[in-house]
C-alpha cells in the first residue's frame, strides 16, 4: 500500500481518511518509511518528530477536524513546541521551543499532524537552501542543482513523496522559487491573508506564509485551513464566505491574462521566458484572451532593498553584537545596510511603494491575471550561493535575481508558481501566476484552468536523480556582490 499512498493527492488522503480506508498512524509509518530511502540524497527534512505526532492521535480524535489527521511538513523558520526549532542558524542550533507559533496551533486545531521540520536557509535569506547547521537541501531532479529557497526543503519533500502538504513562507520569492525549480505549486498570498505572529514589525511585514503541495487542488485545500482573523496579528483579514477549494474546483475563467517575460524588471534566460511564453499560450487556446503587458514597477529595486534592509536591521540586528561572526554575509551585509539608512532613503521607499501600488491597481483593473516565469533561470548549480548573472546582466547583490518575484511583495499581491514545462535538460520551470490583492479566489480557479490542460503534476513524486557525489556543505565565502 505504500508506494499508492505516496502517489496520492492530498485530498484524495484526506478521502481515504474520512472514509476509514486509511489511518493517520498508517500514513505516518508510510512517510517515514519513505523518509528513510530518500531523505539521504536530498536532505529536506533534517528535523523528524513521528513520536510528537503519534502522541496527537493518541491524545485526541482527529476525525472529526477538517484534514483528519493528515500528515504535514512545517519550515524550519516556524516554532512548534517541543520540536527542534533553529530557524537554520547556529544562534538555535539546540534551540526546543516551548510553545509553537499560531499557524501551527491553527493547523493542528484543524487536524494536521506535524511528523517534521524542513530545512531552511539562515534566517530564511537567500534563494538556495543551505546552513551551517543541517546543510545543502538539493534538488531531486538532479542533485547537483539548487532546490531554490528559503523554502527549499519544503518543496523537495513534496517532490519527492515525502510530504502530501507543506508550509513555506515569501519575502522575496521564498516560497515560489523552490516550487519553480522542484516542479510543485507554491502559493503567496495576499499580506494578512495568513495570520502570523507579528514579530518586532507587527504593522509593517513583507513576509508571509502560505501553503505547498504538488497541485492546485491540494493548496487551495491547505490554504483554507491556513487563513482567518487572528487577534494576535493585527494585519490577519477574515476568512471569505466561499472557501478557496471550492473557488479552485470552479474552474471560472478570466476574461483577460496578461503575460510579460520579465515584468520590466529583470533579463530572463531565453529558454525560460520562450517556454513560459508558450504556456501563457494554454490560455489562448482555451479562447481567453491574452496580451503582453505588464504593470509599470519603476523604482521596485530601491524600494525593495531599502525596506528588505530595514527589516533585517530591526528582527537580526541585535545578533551582530550577541553573536559576533555567527550570522553569514548576506545577512550581515542585510543588517549593515539597513542600519546605515538614512530617515529620507527610507520614506523615499515608502511613498515609492504606494506609486507602484496605485500603478499595480490600474493594471488590474483591466486584466485578472498576469503571467510570467516564476524564476528568471533553470535550476543552477547547488555549490553557487546565488545567481549573479544572466548572460551579459550582472546582478548587484545576492538577491536581485529574484526580482520577477518581489515584483509582487512590495504590493502585496498574491502570487503562484505553477509547473508549465521542463527544460531541454529535463529541469522543471514555473509559470507565475499574480492577480489583485485579496484575489486568491480567483487565482486559484485560473490555475486549476491551467493545470487541467497540462497536468504536470502528474510526473510527481520523483526518485533523486544522483549524477555525481557530492558532500553536503557550502563554501561560507563572502560573494564579492554582497560587498555593495
Amino acid at each position: 500500500m505504500t508506494p499508492d499512498l505516496i502517489r496520492c493527492t492530498a485530498r484524495e488522503i484526506r478521502s481515504l481518511l474520512r472514509n476509514g480506508s486509511v489511518s493517520p498512524k498508517e500514513l505516518l509509518e508510510c512517510l517515514a518509511s519513505r523518509i528513510s530511502s530518500i531523505d539521504s540524497l536530498v536532505n529536506a527534512l533534517p528535523t523528524l518528530c513521528f513520536e510528537r505526532a503519534t502522541q496527537e492521535i493518541n491524545d485526541q480524535d482527529l476525525s472529526k477536524t477538517r484534514l483528519g489527521g493528515l500528515p504535514i511538513v512545517i519550515k524550519d523558520l516556524m516554532a512548534v513546541s517541543g520540536v527542534r526549532s533553529t530557524w537554520g542558524s547556529k544562534i538555535y542550533e539546540n534551540h526546543i521551543p516551548d510553545a509553537s507559533d499560531l499557524l501551527v496551533e491553527r493547523l493542528k486545531k484543524h487536524g494536521a499532524l506535524v511528523y517534521a521540520k524542513s530545512n531552511t536557509p539562515e534566517f530564511g535569506a537567500g534563494a538556495n537552501t543551505f546552513n551551517e547547521v543541517f546543510g545543502i537541501t538539493r534538488n531531486p531532479w538532479d542533485t547537483s542543482r539548487s532546490a531554490a529557497g528559503s523554502s527549499g526543503g519544503s518543496a523537495v519533500a513534496l517532490a519527492t513523496g515525502m510530504a502530501w502538504l507543506a508550509t513555506g513562507s515569501d519575502l522575496g520569492g521564498s516560497l515560489r522559487n523552490p516550487a519553480s525549480f522542484c516542479g510543485v505549486v507554491g502559493l503567496r498570498p495576499t499580506i494578512g491573508r495568513v495570520p502570523a505572529d507579528p514579530g518586532d514589525l507587527a504593522f509593517d511585514r513583507l513576509s508571509v506564509d502560505g501553503p505547498m503541495a504538488r497541485n492546485i487542488g491540494d493548496v487551495a485545500m491547505l490554504f483554507d485551513v491556513m487563513v482567518g482573523r487572528d487577534h494576535r496579528d493585527p494585519l490577519s483579514l477574515y476568512s471569505p464566505s466561499e472557501s478557496f477549494e471550492a473557488a479552485a474546483d470552479a474552474r471560472s475563467a478570466p476574461k483577460r491574462i496578461a503575460f510579460s517575460k520579465d515584468l520590466g524588471v529583470t533579463p530572463v534566460d531565453p529558454e525560460i521566458a520562450t517556454r513560459c511564453e508558450k504556456a501563457a499560450n494554454r490560455f489562448a487556446d482555451m479562447g481567453i484572451t491574452v496580451e503582453e503587458a505588464h504593470p509599470d514597477f519603476s523604482g521596485l529595486q530601491d524600494v525593495f532593498q531599502t525596506l528588505r534592509a530595514v527589516s533585517f536591521a530591526a528582527s537580526l540586528g541585535p545578533f551582530l553584537d550577541s553573536h559576533p561572526g555567527v550570522l553569514k554575509p548576506e545577512i550581515v551585509w542585510n543588517i549593515e545596510k539597513g542600519l546605515a539608512l538614512k530617515g529620507e532613503e527610507i520614506i523615499r521607499a515608502m511613498m515609492e511603494r504606494g506609486k507602484i501600488y496605485a500603478r499595480l491597481t490600474k493594471f488590474f483593473e483591466h486584466y485578472d491575471v498576469l503571467l510570467s516565469p516564476a524564476t528568471i533561470v533553470a535550476p543552477y548549480p547547488v555549490e553557487k550561493r546565488f545567481v549573479d548573472r544572466v548572460g551579459d546582466h550582472e546582478f548587484s547583490n545576492y538577491i536581485e535575481w529574484c526580482s520577477i518575484a518581489y515584483a509582487f511583495t512590495i504590493v502585496g499581491a498574491p502570487a503562484l508558481s505553477i509547473p508549465c514545462d521542463f527544460t531541454a535538460e529535463g529541469l522543471p520551470i514555473g509559470l507565475q501566476m499574480a492577480s489583485r490583492p485579496g484575489n486568491e479566489s480567483g487565482l486559484l480557479a485560473a490555475a486549476t484552468l491551467f493545470e487541467d490542460a497540462t497536468d504536470w503534476s502528474r510526473h510527481l513524486p520523483v526518485e533523486p536523480n544522483q549524477t555525481t557525489p557530492h558532500d553536503n556543505q557550502i563554501t561560507r565565502s563572502v560573494p564579492p556582490s554582497t560587498a555593495t
